[in-house]
C-alpha cells in the first residue's frame, strides 16, 4: 500500500470524525434524564457538545431547552419524510444518533444537516415569540403600515434571532479555523439551505377588526411556515440535490457541480459529495446501516416504498393480522363522541 494511499485514508477518516462530531449535538434529543437546562453546570454535563458549543450553552443557557426541542424536531421530521425509504432515519442510543450515515458525504447527510439547522432556527424563533426567552421576543422591526394598506401589529416571528443562533451553534465546528475541507463546505452550504427553507417561506397572517366581523381594519404579522412545510421543502431539495466537488477559484475553495453540464446550484439547493449506498443490507461495521429485512412494504406500489424496491429483490412475506379500529362514531349532546370497535383482517407485507 503506497504512502499516498495511506495519507488519503487518514485524511478521509479525520474528515469523517469531524463531520460526525459536528452533528453530535442532536444527541440532546436523547437526554430524557436531564431536566430543564437552567444552569451553566448542566452545560458541562451535556453529551454531544463540543467545547465551543458548551461555551455558547453557558452564555445562552435559557435557549438550550429550545435547542433540545429543535433536535427532537429534526429527528421526528427526518423520520416522517423518510418513512417510506430504505434508510428511514432510525436512531441509535450512541453518537452520532443516525450512525455513520451522517459521516459520509451523501445526500442523506445533506438532508440531516439541513433539517437540523432549520429545526434549531425554528425552535429558537418559536421560543422567542412565545415569551419564553429574555434575550429575544417578537420582531419589532415589523411595524407601521404596509404598502398593501394593512397595519403591522401582533407578534411577528423573530426569525432573524433564530437564524443567527442556529448559525452560531450549529455551524460552530465547520466555521472553526482551518475547516475548509470539501465536507465542511458541504455541511455549511446545507445548513444554510435548511435555514433558507424557513426564511424564503415566511408568510403574512392577518386578523380582521370591525363591526359584525367586517374587515374595516386589518392587522397582520409575519409568521414562520409550519415545520412540516419546511420538511417538505427540504425533502424536495433532497430529491433534486446536486453532486459537487471542491475546486479552487482564485484563493477561495468552492463547491461546483461534478458534472459541468449541470447548472450551478443555488443557495437553497442541497449538495452532496458522494453517491449513497443502497441501504439494502445490515452492516455491523457501519452503525445506522440497518438494512430493510423486516420492513413493511406496499405490494402494489412501483415507487421506493413498493416491495420490489424496498426489499431489494429479496422478496417479501405476507401475513394476515386483525386490526381493531373505531367506527360508527356518533356525537352525543352534550358533548362527547361515542364509537364502536370494529375488527377487520388486513394483509401486512414485510421484506425477507
Amino acid at each position: 500500500m503506497s504512502e499516498d494511499h495511506v495519507l488519503r485514508c487518514v485524511l478521509m477518516l479525520c474528515c469523517a470524525l469531524l463531520s460526525a462530531s459536528a452533528s453530535n449535538w442532536l444527541y440532546l434529543a436523547k437526554l430524557s434524564s436531564v431536566g430543564s437546562i437552567r444552569d451553566e453546570e448542566t452545560c458541562e454535563r451535556l453529551r454531544g457538545l463540543i467545547q465551543r458549543q458548551v461555551q455558547i450553552c453557558k452564555r445562552s443557557v435559557e435557549v438550550m431547552d429550545a435547542v433540545r426541542h429543535g433536535a427532537q424536531l429534526a429527528i421526528d421530521e427526518c423520520q416522517f419524510q423518510f418513512r417510506n425509504r430504505r434508510w428511514n432515519c432510525s436512531t441509535l442510543e450512541t453518537m452520532p444518533v443516525f450512525g455513520k450515515v451522517v459521516t459520509q458525504g451523501t445526500r442523506e447527510a445533506a438532508f440531516v444537516y439541513a433539517i437540523s439547522a432549520a429545526s434549531v432556527a425554528f425552535a429558537v424563533t418559536r421560543a422567542c415569540s412565545s415569551g419564553e426567552l429574555e434575550k429575544c421576543g417578537c420582531d419589532h422591526n415589523v411595524h407601521g403600515v404596509s404598502p398593501e394598506g394593512f397595519q403591522w401589529s401582533g407578534c411577528s416571528d423573530n426569525i432573524a434571532y433564530g437564524v443567527a443562533f442556529s448559525q452560531s451553534f450549529v455551524d460552530v465546528r465547520e466555521r472553526g479555523k482551518g475547516q475548509s475541507s470539501s465536507r465542511a463546505l458541504m455541511n455549511l452550504h446545507n445548513n444554510e439551505a435548511g435555514r433558507k427553507a424557513i426564511l424564503s417561506n415566511m408568510r403574512v397572517e392577518c386578523k380582521c377588526h370591525g363591526v359584525s366581523g367586517s374587515c374595516e381594519v386589518k392587522t397582520c404579522w409575519k409568521a414562520m411556515p409550519p415545520f412540516r412545510k419546511v420538511g417538505n421543502i427540504i425533502k424536495e431539495k433532497f430529491d433534486g440535490a446536486t453532486e459537487v466537488e471542491q475546486r479552487k477559484v482564485g484563493s477561495t475553495k468552492v463547491l461546483v457541480p461534478r458534472n459541468s453540464q449541470f447548472k450551478p446550484h443555488t443557495d437553497e439547493d442541497l449538495v452532496y459529495l458522494e453517491p449513497s449506498p443502497d441501504f439494502c443490507d445490515y452492516d455491523p461495521r457501519t452503525p445506522g446501516m440497518l438494512g430493510t429485512v423486516g420492513r413493511q412494504c406496499n405490494r402494489t406500489s412501483k415507487a421506493i416504498d413498493g416491495c420490489e424496491l424496498m426489499c431489494c429483490g429479496r422478496g417479501f412475506q405476507t401475513q394476515e393480522v386483525e386490526v381493531v379500529d373505531r367506527c360508527s362514531c356518533k356525537f352525543h349532546w352534550c358533548c362527547y363522541v361515542k364509537c364502536k370497535q370494529c375488527r377487520k383482517m388486513m394483509e401486512i407485507h414485510t421484506c425477507r
